[in-house]
């Protein structure tokens, strides 16, 4: 697997929670993350493109069209979600994704001190 960080996932997730369009939720990220139905409803409406931004990893091996070339979600295509961006880094960390683990802790570090303003 070629699996890299996607920029522009960061760069969505960094406007989102300057904005405050996050959640500071300290449930369980499977309690929020988007099921299968949501991601098919949401790509109904949206191009690939934009599935694409709510995912921190980018699997290269696998083609642009692919739901499954995009990893580790952080949002619900409204919001980003604190529990989605801890996920993220624990995952990253587990399976050895140090940028993506990287950029999802600083994500999580701008959004903590959003939520504390």
């Amino acid at each position: 697997m070629s699996l890299h960080l996607n920029p522009q996932a960061v760069k969505l997730a960094q406007q989102l929670i300057a904005d405050g369009k996050f959640k500071n939720d300290s449930g369980h990220w499977g309690e929020h993350n988007p099921d299968a139905g949501a991601e098919n409803k949401f790509l109904d409406q949206h191009e690939m493109a934009e599935y694409a931004n709510w995912h921190l990893g980018i699997d290269t091996d696998m083609g642009e069209d692919a739901k499954g070339r995009y990893k580790f979600p952080f949002g619900d295509f409204k919001t980003v979600h604190r529990d989605g961006l801890i996920a993220a880094k624990e995952r990253a960390a587990q399976q050895g994704y140090h940028e993506i683990e990287t950029a999802a802790d600083e994500l999580l570090q701008t959004l903590e001190k959003q939520a504390a303003k």
